[in-house]
């Protein structure tokens, strides 16, 4: 029996070590490669479906996508940003990806540096007004599932 119960949880320890999300390495990216990258926005790291994005963004369409959850951590800039509600004109452009001209409903959050936000994988979200400060600088901490 105990035989069993090692072997149990053994494979349960291993499937958490390689589950999707997980980085499998260790990653260090220097701040110049950060800096650059945040310039034309871009990923830093991708690993075992843990991907981090040095990104700006500018007032655009709505998304959700269905297998990725978003941490966002804004560290310049300001933004009317819209979670929820229902995509407007919402049209799928690629497999687990919906684009839409908008949000109907949801909830709005003003952005600025320092703010952090979550977005659940099917949840819309729009970058609404980003005109008082041209422009948006965040991390996105995407987990696939």
């Amino acid at each position: 029996m105990r035989y069993i119960l090692a072997i149990t949880v053994a494979f349960a320890a291993g499937s958490l070590v390689t589950a999707a999300g997980v980085p499998m390495a260790v990653h260090y990216v220097n701040h110049e490669k950060v800096s650059a990258t945040m310039v034309k926005g871009g990923e830093i790291v991708n690993d075992n479906g843990l991907v981090v994005l040095a990104n700006r963004a500018m007032q655009r369409g709505a998304e959700m996508h269905g297998k990725t959850n978003h941490i966002f951590i804004i560290v310049e800039g300001e933004a009317t940003f819209v979670t929820g509600g229902k995509l407007i004109n919402a049209k799928t452009t690629e497999p687990n990806q919906v684009r839409g001209d908008g949000i109907e409903g949801g909830e709005v959050h003003y952005l600025s540096k320092g703010d952090v936000v979550t977005i659940p994988a099917n949840t819309p979200h729009w970058w609404k007004d980003t005109s008082k400060s041209g422009s948006i600088g965040y991390y996105a901490v995407n987990i696939e599932q």
